[in-house]
């Protein structure tokens, strides 16, 4: 981990060659050196994003979902510091070398959002100005087939966001029984004919291990004939790539601890893309920012002791037109923000 982190503990110090010392900072790279770059994301709603967290110098950032780190750019651009955080190695690495000529501003660490006390801990650093994750896979890692995050590509059945962590999909599929299938792909992807996919994975293994997404792309495409613009296959992908990662639970393991982190007036920002991640969002920020809580058996409604957050965002803000026609991908994107109340 010390190799990706520029400042000492407790302090964010420039480190040697990295735009202190009497150094000049590396140049920024222009907008279409970015965009060739090899692990390049268009990240969603930047614009509103800013906004939100309102970056300038003296303030200190974390991003939880590094990815391409566009988001993080932005930040950096207006002056502010980052602590980032992914648990793609390639996006670690790739996101490093973007964001080269902010390497005094900036700190990428590896590990998964939920686990980030533990690891921003190790920093020094005790809070945020502003928190930001982004619940979405990346372009790169859906165009990249050897990932297995989409089914228009054959690749292996692979869908694993940390690619060191030891279960795939294609482990999933082919170990778990029907009854768990189901309910992965009736829980996790509010698929309407999960029983029946279900039902044709353990048969289609019985022949043959199923390795590949085209292979149960097929499978899934028999068993639940397509009736919409939609693959019959959606839906099942997303189911296992939540199962993979365990992405529900850790998406309430950060909102839980992530208030802790920020300062008084400090922002979180979460960018979820279906409405299992937005239903757990919105759910957990209107929570911790209900003043009282009420319950059918109280004789009156009670103090939350919870509340610590105010609502920034009644609705959740989506893609103006003009982005989604720029990036299809930010059509299911939404941002809901809250805000720190002072202690």
């Amino acid at each position: 981990m010390d190799d990706l982190m520029p400042w000492g503990r407790g302090n964010l110090v420039t480190r040697e060659g990295a735009g202190g010392g009497g150094d000049s900072p590396e140049p920024a790279p222009t907008e279409a050196a970015v965009r060739n770059l090899p692990f390049y994301h268009a990240p969603v709603l930047l614009a509103e994003v800013v906004a939100m967290l309102q970056p300038a110098p003296g303030k200190l950032f974390f991003d939880g979902t590094l990815g391409g780190g566009g988001h993080s750019e932005a930040l950096l651009q207006h002056g502010a510091r980052v602590v980032a955080m992914d648990q793609d190695q390639n996006a670690l690495k790739h996101a490093k070398e973007r964001l080269k000529p902010y390497a005094a501003q900036f700190c990428a660490l590896r590990g998964n959002f939920r686990n980030f006390p533990q690891i921003v801990e190790e920093t020094g650093v005790s809070g945020f100005d502003g928190m930001l994750v982004d619940i979405g896979v990346s372009s790169h890692q859906l165009d990249d087939a050897a990932r297995g995050f989409s089914f228009m590509r054959d690749g292996p059945l692979d869908l694993r966001m940390d690619t060191e962590s030891s279960r795939t999909a294609a482990d999933l599929v082919n170990t778990e029984d029907e009854a768990e299938l189901m309910r992965i792909f009736f829980e996790y992807g509010e698929e309407p004919n999960a029983r029946r996919i279900a039902r044709a994975i353990v048969k289609a293994r019985m022949t043959g291990p199923i390795r590949t997404t085209f292979q149960l792309a097929d499978i899934v495409s028999v068993a639940a004939p397509k009736r919409s613009k939609r693959h019959p296959a959606t839906l099942v992908f997303q189911a296992l790539r939540i199962a993979v990662n365990d992405e529900l639970a850790a998406l309430h393991d950060f909102l839980a601890a992530a208030p802790r982190w920020l300062k008084p007036g400090g922002r979180l920002a979460v960018i979820s893309f279906h409405s299992l991640e937005d239903r757990i969002v919105k759910q957990t920020l209107q929570h911790l920012a209900a003043p009282f809580i009420d319950r059918p058996e109280w004789p009156e409604a009670r103090k939350n002791p919870d509340c610590v957050l105010k609502l920034v965002t009644r609705k959740p803000i989506q893609a103006t037109p003009q982005e989604i026609e720029l990036n299809p991908r930010s059509r299911s994107a939404v941002l809901r923000v809250a805000e720190r109340l002072p202690v």
